[in-house]
């Protein structure tokens, strides 16, 4: 069902389903680490497993603290019904395996996360689901490659790492109109810069472990859906499965998301300097970033979202041994994968996040083999800079030439 936010963004952040502790008076969420919970009586155990009493029987199955942090995601993205899990990819792996079965196809962005797209081709596969991978901000190539068949249509946007833009809205209507069901991974915007529901998805994803939780210290994962039948559908799955969050996780998270929309603007801040100053760089063969009117989805990121968000890709002068330079040079950014954190990250995606693709996948869905993405930071703009073109300075000296690819932006 939906509902608006009670409070502007940023006051929800910090009171979103969260309420002082009844008992003690606590104003933190308690982290009810139990695994199991206590009726007063058989009948009343006897109503929670009949689903007329709506307490807590057994952490897999619910949890005060995980029930709190659900309701704020949910809050947050606009109104449902929130369903947190123990990583980005339990999420995945729950939405999959609740809404295709053999015989059934799934469209996907191609330049998707790479373990999103792994799953499904090494082990959905050997139950008979088929899938196709295609640009989805081409809205063309999304109608062409709807089947009969199609049971899902997974949009990631902005994708991961090309930072492609897909209309929301449009690729909604089209799979709407086959019957098929719309996921949007949310995770690089955040509920601050996108919210995919208010734009016609059924189900939102994100893997909280990046932005919402901000500090590269949990590994976790949420759905938000507004259909209560489907939502039932996907908790029933969950459940059964054991992809549910731990509650200490949970409350690190709600810890987390306190700070989600004064984190996203700094670094969205950071990242728009940059990539200001990346474009007229030497060394820099081509720049991916929402914000930069280069981007050939500019107008669509002004409609769809309401800031560019804190990624950066590039391809640098030089190709992939320019950017191992570029990677080995950098003493402020750390070398990591993940993204969305408090620090900046910088990696290799061809080498390190989509590695398990076949080359030739990666190739057609604009991951080169030197594109280098960049996860800016709340770092002193003044620090990051010197540190990244620093870096740049040290790839000019050791490695002068040409690149042959880049990717679009």
């Amino acid at each position: 069902m939906k509902s608006s936010l009670p409070h502007q963004f940023d006051t929800a952040c910090i009171h979103a389903g969260q309420h002082p502790d009844e008992l003690f008076g606590g104003v933190s969420v308690p982290i009810y680490q139990s695994s199991t919970f206590a009726f007063k009586s058989a009948e009343e155990g006897a109503a929670r497993f009949s689903g007329k009493d709506s307490g807590y029987k057994y952490t897999r199955l619910g949890n005060p603290t995980t029930s709190a942090l659900e309701a704020c995601i949910a809050e947050l993205e606009g109104g449902g019904i929130g369903l947190a899990t123990a990583s980005g990819m339990a999420a995945v792996n729950t939405a999959y395996m609740a809404l295709l079965g053999c015989g059934s196809h799934m469209i996907s962005t191609d330049s998707v996360y790479g373990p999103s797209r792994t799953l499904m081709e090494k082990e959905f596969s050997r139950f008979g689901v088929e899938t196709d991978y295609v640009d989805t901000s081409n809205l063309d190539k999304l109608k062409a490659a709807i089947r009969p068949n199609t049971k899902l249509v997974y949009l990631e946007t902005p994708a991961n790492p090309t930072l492609s833009i897909t209309d929301i809205t449009e690729a909604a209507k089209i799979a709407h109109t086959a019957g098929a069901v719309v996921v949007v991974d949310n995770t690089f915007c955040s509920p601050m810069l996108q919210r995919p529901l208010d734009l016609g998805a059924d189900i939102v994803l994100h893997s909280m472990t990046k932005f919402i939780n901000g500090h590269s210290d949990v590994v976790a994962g949420i759905l938000v859906i507004r259909d209560k039948t489907l939502a039932a559908r996907l908790r029933n799955v969950l459940s059964q499965t054991g992809g549910t969050i731990d509650p200490h996780q949970a409350w690190l998270v709600l810890r987390g998301v306190k700070t989600l929309s004064m984190r996203i603007r700094v670094a969205q801040e950071n990242a728009r300097r940059l990539a200001d100053e990346l474009v007229s760089h030497p060394m820099i063969a081509s720049v991916a970033y929402p914000g930069l009117r280069t981007h050939p989805q500019y107008k669509l990121v002004e409609k769809q979202m309401k800031g560019p968000g804190s990624m950066i890709s590039f391809e640098l002068v030089g190709g992939v041994e320019a950017g191992r330079i570029l990677m080995n040079s950098v003493s402020l950014s750390t070398l990591a994968v993940s993204l969305g954190g408090i620090e900046t990250l910088i990696q290799h995606p061809a080498g390190m996040t989509h590695a398990s693709l076949p080359r030739e996948a990666r190739l057609s869905a604009g991951i080169s083999d030197g594109l280098v993405r960049l996860s800016v930071g709340c770092e002193a703009y003044e620090d990051l800079s010197h540190d990244l073109f620093s870096a740049l300075d040290e790839v000019r000296r050791q490695c002068p030439g040409e690149s042959t690819m880049s990717v679009t932006g």
